[in-house]
């Protein structure tokens, strides 16, 4: 794309200038330049902050995997490119979604809670061994959780739009199907985007097609859960715990009944922290400043009339 292939690709960094984002962009072979001369945009900013362009800004890389933000606010369109953060956070929220799992199960939530009681925690603690987990909405999440459940000794059951194998997982089915996936898993994990097909996926209904034993895990965004649903079931004994890293809305209240749950393990979102989210960045956007100099696809490309 650039017709002068010895100069550096201007690249602006929006609204501030990050360290890791600004080395990353010179690692590319990329100058950082102030909006009015630059020819990509990194925006590390708010969607509801975002600036008006002109058309000399050719793309505009996002620091989120999420859209839905942008889209509300109108800010996509189709007059230049578009790339977010699909699958550069994957191996960091697998590693939470697991951590999360293996809490519930192994009851570390109630041992801070209650110290050493043998009469409460052993007989409440399971394992991944033999275990069956569904991850529903198995993209980049899914194909790193993938292998670190297997680790444990848990088979995967993978849910994704189409149905196509997911690498690694027992079984993949496809979103039609998520019913059937529900019904056969001992424990879920939510890695679904936030669209309108995807809002309380879970709620009462599919919550009864869980186990007594199922833990469900939320790694994705707090609307795909049914959060007074989940407190029903919750203290009904429905599931046997669940633990979530994202809420609707964000952050709880100081009195949400979330805080009330002993069944339940609450994170503030750090399963991509937000102080960590350019260092995670920068190895990606280097890759697609080199790639939009040379002319090459680009990673993570957004369509702008898509949901996600």
């Amino acid at each position: 794309m650039n017709s002068d292939a010895s100069a550096p690709l201007p690249v602006a960094i929006e609204p501030e200038h990050d360290r890791y984002l600004v080395a990353a962009v010179e690692a590319g072979g990329g100058v950082v330049v102030p909006m009015s001369r630059a020819r990509a945009l990194v925006w590390i900013g708010a969607p509801n902050d975002f600036p008006r362009l002109d058309d000399t800004i050719e793309w505009v890389a996002l620091k989120t995997a999420g859209i839905e933000g942008f889209k509300d606010a109108d800010v996509l369109d189709d007059r230049r490119i578009w790339t977010n953060a699909s699958g550069f956070y994957a191996a960091g929220c697998a590693e939470h979604a697991l951590a999360l799992l293996l809490a519930g199960l192994r009851q570390l939530h109630t041992s801070v809670l209650l110290g050493w009681n043998e009469t409460v925690i052993p007989p409440a603690v399971r394992t991944l061994r033999g275990a069956t987990v569904a991850i529903i909405g198995a993209g980049g999440i899914g194909r790193e959780l993938t292998p670190r459940l297997r680790a444990c000794g848990a088979s995967v059951l993978a849910v994704n739009f189409s149905g196509r194998p997911v690498d690694g997982a027992d079984r993949t089915l496809p979103v039609a199907q998520t019913d059937e996936a529900l019904a056969a898993a001992d424990h879920v994990v939510l890695a679904a985007p936030s669209t309108a097909a995807t809002r309380h996926l879970l709620d009462d209904r599919t919550l009864a097609l869980l186990k007594p034993h199922s833990w469900v895990v939320n790694v994705a965004r707090g609307r795909l859960i049914d959060q007074d649903a989940l407190g029903r079931a919750l203290r009904a004994g429905t599931i046997a715990g669940a633990a979530l890293d994202v809420t609707d809305p964000e952050p709880p209240a100081d009195d949400d009944p979330l805080y009330s749950y002993p069944n339940l393990i609450l994170t503030p979102h750090i399963a991509n922290p937000a102080p960590g989210l350019t260092r995670e960045m920068a190895p990606w956007l280097t890759e697609n400043v080199r790639r939009f100099a040379a002319g090459e696809p680009l990673l993570s490309v957004v369509d702008p009339a898509a949901d996600y």
